[in-house]
């Protein structure tokens, strides 16, 4: 018996349950799975970071740090 793959969501980090969520493929053959619509226009159409959003499992609490090369 095999038991459906869980996969995680490319934007947000979080488990995406067997028979839900999208999976796009770029032309480069790049593969992503999102959990929601949310995640996808967030990453795909706003590009935005999901380390800045609170309300993503990749959210760095006290913001990102630049390294700074001297």
């Amino acid at each position: 018996m095999n038991l459906p793959e869980v996969r995680i969501c490319a934007f947000c980090g979080r488990p995406i349950k067997p028979g839900t969520g999208k999976m796009y493929v770029k032309n480069d053959g790049t593969i992503y799975y999102f959990c929601s619509s949310k995640c996808q226009k967030n990453m795909l159409e706003l590009r935005r970071d999901p380390r800045k959003l609170k309300w993503t499992k990749k959210y760095v609490k006290g913001g990102i740090k630049k390294t700074m090369s001297f």
